[in-house]
């Protein structure tokens, strides 16, 4: 059976339409956020009280203390920085934001506001009920709580100023923990989400594509991929906690921040807390701060410490101050949107057992071989000397080209989590990335389809393949099958290329 390269194309050329169709049919729908209009209110806001970002003296002398505070099944360790100077002064626990990691993080706002008369306690993150696939909110607001508690306690702290900041995830356990215990005295919220975490992810991935220039098909490569993923707390709903907060609230969020919708953030908060019957709000948007409250990936906003520092010392008067909203223009392009649910073919549980029946297939060939010539040779292989070769060398071209493109799809989500903190430069390399990912998938094609063609061609000719190479051959083909319809749900074979 010779075939020319035009039939070979022509074969190739209309498996990848099917291909396509397949994907478009087996995908759950496009996530295509629509554009936002932002309320009147959010178009042309009031600048920042001149008393709010006033100079704040850093002077004071502090000292710095390690405590081990115990908490539910663990014992977390914590640093706390305090003024020298007498008297009672306010204090603010820091609550993290996603991820591990340590209240070393703080350190450097710790320490100005410890210059600036407020004590501060920074712990280390549990590692005991926390993790990439399962986060109680509750639990993390539990040990916030502990936190609290050891400030409130000391001598140097005034328990009617002492509250919590919760940076990014903080934003969903702060307002748990200042919901539950009204000893909490006020509330700072910085770059809080107040959407789900699915609507948050979903909106920095596509916020984050948009200023990538990275083609559509990379968001619907992420979004699927999102869409199959069971984790629990991607679901979670934090208005309620918002409606229980009866203390003043500071919200700041930065105008430069691609990781959460600030303008939704904020008609989510507002509306929660006045539904709660809570109208002590300040809310404070920083030209150019990032999701860190930094400029450019350097240093804080200029008027970031000095609002907060001001904010806290002006206690309870703040809490009532006006303009309620205030600072520069937001501007969030998209709304924020669920990712639709994938089916349960798209399920991350189904797509690891088809990576692993693939690599099995892969796996089962070398082996199958290797027992064989341990065995000694068949005598059937004499029939087939000239043909088995050929196919033995198509199928590891195969194989390796599967697991090549496994490797580019992982190293492409990696390059995508890179640029998308440090974007300079980013749009060739996202581009090329891209075009390897596809090419990779239609090379995987043609070698299915000349491999198929090859053994059919040896099968007509009176080959009669052993019950060895009949392993080999279904393991290979299969795998790489299984390979492409995941491309194909994927969107790796859908138009425009």
């Amino acid at each position: 059976m010779n075939v020319g390269r035009g039939a070979l194309s022509m074969i190739a050329g209309a498996l990848m339409v099917v291909l396509a169709v397949l994907g478009h049919l087996l995908s759950p729908p496009a996530f295509d956020p629509a554009p936002l209009s932002s309320a009147q209110e959010f178009r042309s806001l009031p600048p920042q009280p001149a008393g709010e970002v006033r100079p704040v003296a850093t002077t004071a002398r502090f000292r710095t203390e390690t405590v081990n505070v115990p908490a539910r099944n663990e014992t977390l360790r914590a640093t706390i920085r305090s003024p020298l100077t007498p008297g009672r002064h306010p204090a603010m626990v820091f609550v993290q934001g996603s991820g591990s990691g340590d209240g070393g993080e703080f350190t450097q706002q710790a320490e100005w506001l410890a210059r600036a008369g407020i004590v501060t306690v920074a712990y280390d993150k549990r590692t005991v009920g926390y993790s990439f696939r399962n986060r109680d909110f509750s639990l993390l607001a539990d040990d916030a709580t502990r936190m609290l508690d050891v400030l409130r306690r000391r001598p140097d702290v005034d328990p009617a100023k002492t509250g919590m900041w919760g940076v990014s995830e903080g934003g969903w356990v702060v307002p748990i923990a200042a919901a539950r215990h009204p000893e909490v005295a006020f509330v700072v919220l910085v770059s809080s989400p107040n959407v789900s975490p699915m609507r948050q992810v979903a909106w920095a991935l596509n916020e984050q594509l948009v200023r990538l220039h990275a083609p559509t098909g990379v968001r619907d490569l992420l979004t699927r991929v999102m869409g199959g993923v069971g984790f629990d707390f991607l679901r979670y709903d934090g208005v309620p906690a918002l409606r229980g907060i009866t203390q003043p609230v500071l919200a700041l969020y930065g105008t430069d921040d691609p990781s959460i919708p600030f303008v939704e953030s904020t008609e989510t908060l507002t509306r929660a807390l006045e539904d709660g019957g809570n109208g002590d709000y300040t809310i404070r948007f920083l030209a150019q701060a990032n999701h860190a409250m930094r400029t450019g990936g350097g240093s804080f906003a200029h008027d970031y410490l000095p609002t907060l520092a001001n904010w806290i010392d002006g206690l309870p008067g703040d809490a009532t101050a006006a303009p309620r909203i205030a600072g520069a223009t937001p501007v969030q392009r998209f709304q924020a949107s669920d990712v639709p649910d994938a089916p349960w073919w798209g399920d991350s549980t189904f797509l690891w057992l088809t990576l692993c029946l693939a690599a099995v297939g892969y796996v089962a060939a070398p082996v199958t071989e290797m027992v064989v010539r341990l065995r000694g040779r068949d005598p059937r292989l004499q029939a087939n000397v000239q043909l088995w070769p050929s196919i033995r060398r198509r199928l590891r071209r195969m194989a390796w080209t599967g697991l090549g493109e496994l490797a580019a799809v992982m190293a492409f989500v990696t390059l995508i989590v890179l640029f998308s903190v440090n974007q300079a430069g980013a749009w060739p390399a996202v581009q090329a990335g891209w075009l390897v990912v596809r090419l990779l998938v239609v090379v995987m094609l043609v070698q299915e389809v000349t491999t198929v063609i090859a053994v059919a061609a040896g099968l007509r000719d009176g080959w009669e393949p052993t019950l060895w190479q009949r392993c080999v051959l279904a393991g290979v083909l299969g795998g790489t099958a299984l390979l492409l319809l995941t491309a194909a749900y994927y969107g790796l074979f859908a138009f425009p290329w």
